[in-house]
């Protein structure tokens, strides 16, 4: 199956953060589909940001504001009157949620709801994706990959405030887009759960490469923690192309796709902290060096993957990249950002390479 470039073309689709790492590759993934992309989200949350390099404001239709303020929202929403709509907007960081826990549970949980709310009272929408994580997973550390039956919870609140977002989802399906009803309410509401996603172009704090990237441009050792975590690592794109497979199929297909939906790479892809490290290093050039962050840390799990074979059977979506080619992108993503090249053009170019390999794997 190959990726439905087609199907979005003029399509009305409205993201809920958009200024941030992945809704910023997100509006030049759909720009160049040629569908018409309306963005509601706080300013830009780095200095630098993808979204201010790349001038993604003079591409789409940019509305600044807070998903926590219902109003707004959805004043934003009835007067775009949009087909699609994909929420990304969240706090998206565990060791953040520990140093704002109120914050956290109100945007992501409350937040959600928001829209979920807002989307309700308008008639245009046909299909709706909340994106959440694979950390809403009850993690029990195991060795094999979460499947999307298997229970929600969550340590820390960021995780667990991504699995009330899933229950928040699931009971507004259940309520107000019952799947008995669809003839009448017309609205396919889904959840994507992705791994640890990498690209260029990310410079949020207390993620493992772009602290790498600050690192190599302060001429300074990168300190790691938990070494031996392992975790889901795919590139930006992966997920990407999903959430759009996803979106296509509730669009057209409707609530035979409404439900949850685990995006992640193959479990050969599943590498601990230094293995990353170690091969960015190698791939980066110039010797940079690395040291262990010996104080005490925050709990984070120390074993995630993610089990994708819905995705893979039902939407014939399956990862594309793999891990070494995934670093090997940020790699020239990030020096050629140092070279002062530009960056909407770097960033397509890799759009265009991913997207050409996906349909080539799959003719």
């Amino acid at each position: 199956m190959t990726f439905p470039i087609n199907f979005f073309k003029n399509k009305k689709i409205f993201i809920t953060g958009h200024t941030g790492f992945k809704g910023s590759w997100l509006c030049l993934l759909l720009h160049k589909l040629g569908a018409e992309v309306y963005g509601y989200a706080l300013n830009p949350p780095t200095k630098p940001s993808l979204y201010e390099e790349a001038k993604i404001d003079t591409y789409i239709s940019s509305y600044i504001g807070d998903i926590r303020d219902l109003e707004k929202l959805e004043r934003t929403i009835r007067h775009i009157q949009p087909e699609i709509v994909i929420h990304m907007a969240a706090q998206p960081l565990v060791r953040e949620s520990y140093k704002n826990p109120i914050e956290t549970y109100q945007t992501n949980v409350i937040g959600t709801a928001n829209l979920l709310e807002a989307c309700r009272r308008v008639p245009s929408i046909k299909a709706i994706v909340n994106i959440t994580t694979d950390k809403c997973y009850e993690n029990k550390e195991w060795i094999w990959g979460y499947r999307e039956n298997e229970p929600l919870g969550g340590y820390d609140p960021y995780s667990s405030s991504k699995a009330c977002s899933e229950l928040v989802t699931a009971a507004y399906r259940n309520s107000f887009f019952p799947p008995g009803d669809y003839p009448k309410h017309g609205v396919a509401v889904a959840s994507a759960r992705a791994g640890n996603v990498i690209g260029g172009g990310d410079w949020a704090e207390d993620r493992l490469i772009p602290d790498f990237i600050k690192s190599i441009s302060q001429n300074k050792q990168i300190k790691i923690r938990n070494p031996y975590a392992i975790r889901p690592w795919q590139h930006v794109m992966e997920p990407l192309t999903g959430y759009l497979m996803l979106a296509e199929k509730l669009y057209s297909q409707g609530v035979d796709f409404g439900e949850a939906w685990n995006f992640g790479p193959d479990d050969n892809d599943a590498k601990n902290v230094e293995w990353i490290i170690k091969t960015i290093c190698n791939l980066w050039g110039n010797d940079p060096t690395y040291i262990l962050d010996t104080t005490e840390q925050p709990h984070e799990a120390n074993y995630l993957k993610l089990d994708c074979s819905k995705a893979k059977t039902k939407l014939g979506w399956h990862p594309v990249w793999n891990i070494q080619k995934a670093l090997q992108s940020v790699v020239e993503w990030n020096k050629a950002y140092f070279n002062g090249e530009n960056i909407k053009d770097i960033t397509e170019q890799q759009i265009d390479e991913y997207l050409q390999t996906f349909n080539e794997i799959n003719q």
